[in-house]
């Protein structure tokens, strides 16, 4: 099977442009009328619903951004009644507060749908057993692949992270052809099979769907290699939808846009006007289809490009992306967890008795792993004591860190003083991985 959806998939621009210009009246109407936060901004600037007419008007809306749905925590950015939301998913926000979604019974099939897609973009069919090493509960990437294999027909092996050696014994007597996960889980993989001197040509997995942290075409070379497969990539983010926004289909350029459901812009990040076609700038979404919490031209802070062209490597119209490159802002993916500087200063400023006020965060990568160090100094007072209850210090840090943040950090604790000043904006955060 080369496409799931042939007819949208391959819809011609006139035809898409339409069915987007459809969808983009309905839901500024569904947000104005059901979303207060939106018509309150809407009215601040004079727009009214029976203002925008199509697809090309989008430019007159405002933006929305994390800071709104901070602002509206937990649940006033739904956009349908409570008594509809049938599950919340969430992910890191830098107040400490979860960024949090709601959906609806279709929008959780829409998101299967995108699923599917993207799975069928990768070869993928019916007869294929989709092992699904993503995190499952709040976080968005194992229940949006596992509904989308299930709604292809394809076995479906809920593994979700961890207990490595149990997934390659899994992985190896179901006999998986396909391994869902991050792209830093997949080396884990990878190198414990290595290790345990297991062959390859015991495992039948032929492909792999990697995404939900940065990754370069290095490592995905490598993954290619220790794994014996093809990989490809798939983007999400849990605001818009979580995996299944876009997907590569194993051509050079990018990944396609599921645009029926989402639709992309490329703005300058300084101006927030359009730029033209691959031209990187920030990527912004606006969900054309979603029930229960729709946005309209959401700031990701991803920086992107787009390319309208048609792809010469599988026919598909879908507007394509290219693989992210950095961000706007200052967060970090972590091994697919979104930490913010702001964070980690929350929970240092909860013990500021035992350390100062200045700290560095050194991010970097270890044999294809993210790693993230965090240099804290000691308060005076708290320096001179004795080795036992400096350890314990570190100790408390790292225990409130990992609550806090979701992913593990080594905590080094510095003599007060030692973390190099600057009299301009602190540098915060050093990231070894862009060297």
């Amino acid at each position: 099977m080369k496409y799931y959806d042939e007819k949208i998939e391959t819809m011609s621009r006139d035809e898409m442009t339409a069915l987007q210009s459809e969808r983009l009246c309905s839901l500024v109407r569904r947000m104005y009328d059901n979303a207060p936060y939106y018509r309150a901004k809407m009215d601040a600037i004079g727009l009214k619903p029976e203002d925008i007419h199509g697809i090309e008007d989008i430019t007159k809306l405002p933006f929305t951004t994390k800071a709104d749905l901070r602002a509206n925590y937990p649940f006033g950015c739904f956009a349908a009644p409570k008594s509809e939301i049938v599950r919340v998913h969430a992910s890191s926000g830098t107040t400490g507060k979860l960024t949090v979604v709601g959906l609806t019974k279709r929008d959780i099939e829409d998101w299967a749908v995108c699923d599917a897609r993207a799975l069928v973009m990768a070869g993928c069919d019916r007869n294929d057993i989709v092992h699904v090493s993503y995190g499952y509960g709040l976080f968005t990437g194992g229940l949006g692949l596992h509904y989308g294999s299930e709604l292809l027909g394809s076995m479906t092996v809920p593994a979700s992270a961890g207990n490595t050696m149990r997934q390659i014994t899994l992985l190896k007597d179901f006999g998986a052809t396909v391994l869902a996960c991050t792209p830093s889980y997949a080396m884990v993989i990878g190198e414990e099979i290595e290790k345990a001197g297991l062959n390859l040509s015991d495992f039948k997995l032929k492909r792999g769907i990697f995404g939900a942290e940065p990754w370069s075409e290095d490592m995905k070379r490598e993954i290619e290699r220790k794994l014996g497969i093809e990989a490809y990539d798939i983007y999400g983010l849990s605001e818009i939808s979580g995996p299944g926004v876009s997907m590569s289909c194993g051509g050079d350029w990018g990944l396609h846009v599921m645009e029926d459901f989402f639709y992309p812009e490329i703005v300058d990040p300084e101006t927030l006007q359009p730029v033209p076609d691959k031209t990187d700038g920030e990527l912004v979404f606006t969900t054309l289809n979603k029930q229960g919490i729709p946005l309209i031209r959401y700031r990701t802070r991803d920086i992107s490009a787009l390319n309208h062209e048609v792809c010469s490597h599988c026919g598909r119209t879908l507007v394509r992306m290219k693989r992210v490159s950095g961000r706007t802002d200052d967060m970090l993916i972590i091994r697919g967890v979104n930490v913010f500087p702001s964070q980690i200063e929350s929970v240092l400023m909860n013990i500021k008795e035992i350390v100062g006020s200045h700290y560095q965060i050194i991010v970097d990568r270890a044999g294809n792993l993210d790693t993230m160090e965090i240099q804290v100094e000691l308060a005076p007072e708290v320096f001179s004591d004795e080795v036992r209850k400096i350890e314990e210090v570190r100790r408390h840090i790292e225990h409130d860190m990992m609550g806090n943040l979701g992913v593990g950090a080594k905590i080094t604790l510095v003599s007060p003083d030692s973390l190099p000043l600057s009299t301009g904006k602190t540098v915060r955060i050093i990231d070894k991985r862009k060297q």
